[in-house]
């Protein structure tokens, strides 16, 4: 009761509360939504058809990383640094706004070359350019926009929105294995209304003039972002670029199987972001003003995490093949053996959270992170075909844990050092 009355009182734990619970609603419709529709799309669909899907979608994700240039951190912190300047606002929206709308034409030349160069993406052209309206909608959204001015609120309502509208469309017009093609372009549809109803609040907030930077400012948000952009750039290959080789190598059906087992441990990893996210500020301030303070909460944190993920894993081994037929139906019973594999994931992805977003990154030692990430992206990339040629959708899983694994020991193994030298 005490701490509720002390948020209400005070201005600035209310909004971190307020943040904190919207963060949360919104990792929750990421992942649970999508458990409500992704039972009924298997069943109705097929596994193969939906593994054709789980496919299109992997290859979108490359193109909204590329539009993303790591805006989702870089102009976050310029509109947070300038929220009371309205002019300086007007030049990141309209520089952001402008680098992300060249990226988006890029990406869809990029697309089309893909689409017509090479016959597994031509023979279902109208799925990817379908998919394609995913990255328009995430450019228009400018949720760097809102996490800058702390209106996280508003990103979960309209997400919220959207994705609501796109999960009852699912049952209302897929009804048979040839409306397959709808789903992309009801998801599409989705992030479409979310982008223009979020650029047109965007411009109420501030009531903004879209203005005609100078190329100085251009050059000057792109190349803040290129460091961001590089880190980022590498998460793909950890999950994606293992769905894109498996398709290459087999048909969707296997797709299909590694695809649901990364969306379930997908669930289980998004499930330390709220908590993670919320005690970034609490650690970053403790390392400067006391260091051991926030070593100790830290210890604290990964030991009730540790136990907590180490249960799930064990969890996903016992119960696992139950739950898949139960939710998902027997066919897709060859998704097990991916999920007992990457069960363990998010006990490797919480600790690697620790030892790089908390410690490093807090330092401001972006580049071991970097590091980090480019080493396993790189690892993964020459693992992910002898483990998929000879293994399958379970060699992807085990590619899975081999990058994830080389990230913690490789920000556990710089923390360490960094921590090592503020002692010195």
């Amino acid at each position: 009761m005490q701490i509720l009355q002390k948020i209400k009182s005070n201005s600035d734990y209310k909004r971190l509360f307020e943040n904190f619970i919207s963060l949360s609603i919104l990792q929750g419709l990421n992942y649970i939504l999508p458990l409500v529709t992704f039972p009924y799309l298997v069943r109705v669909l097929g596994v193969e058809k939906f593994g054709l899907l789980s496919f299109a979608t992997a290859t979108i994700a490359y193109f909204q990383i590329l539009t993303d240039y790591g805006f989702n951190l870089s102009a976050t912190r310029e509109v947070a640094i300038n929220r009371d300047n309205k002019e300086k606002l007007n030049e990141i929206f309209s520089s952001v706004m402008i680098i992300k709308f060249g990226l988006l034409i890029i990406s869809f030349l990029l697309l089309s070359v893909l689409v017509f160069s090479f016959e597994k993406f031509r023979q279902d052209w109208l799925v990817y350019y379908l998919s394609f309206g995913m990255v328009v909608g995430q450019v228009l959204f400018p949720v760097w926009f809102f996490q800058g001015m702390e209106r996280m609120r508003y990103i979960t309502i309209l997400n919220a929105v959207a994705k609501g509208i796109f999960t009852i469309a699912i049952f209302v017009f897929v009804k048979s294995q040839s409306d397959y093609w709808k789903v992309p372009l009801l998801n599409s549809i989705g992030f479409l209304i979310a982008g223009f109803i979020g650029v047109n609040y965007a411009k109420k907030i501030i009531k903004f003039k879209l203005i005609r930077p100078i190329w100085s400012d251009i050059k000057e948000y792109l190349i803040n972002g290129f460091p961001l952009f590089l880190s980022l750039a590498a998460i793909p290959f950890f999950n994606q670029a293992n769905i894109i080789v498996l398709g290459f190598v087999y048909d969707n059906t296997v797709v299909a199987y590694y695809s649901l087992a990364s969306q379930i441990i997908g669930i289980l990893i998004s499930s330390q972001v709220p908590v993670v996210n919320t005690i970034f500020p609490k650690v970053a301030n403790d390392l400067y003003v006391n260091k051991n303070k926030a070593l100790i909460f830290l210890k604290k944190i990964t030991k009730y995490g540790v136990y907590i993920y180490i249960l799930l894993a064990l969890a996903l081994i016992i119960f696992g093949k139950i739950l898949i037929k139960l939710f998902f139906g027997s066919a897709m019973i060859n998704a097990y053996m991916p999920v007992a594999i990457m069960g363990i994931v998010p006990l490797i992805t919480f600790l690697a959270n620790i030892y790089g977003n908390q410690i490093l990154i807090n330092l401001g030692k972006y580049n071991y992170y970097a590091r980090a990430l480019i080493s396993a992206a790189f690892v993964n990339t020459i693992s992910i075909f002898p483990f998929v040629y000879f293994l399958g959708s379970n060699g992807a899983a085990l590619s899975r844990i081999c990058s994830e694994t080389i990230i913690l020991i490789i920000v556990y193994f710089y923390s360490r050092v960094v921590l090592k030298e503020r002692n010195s």
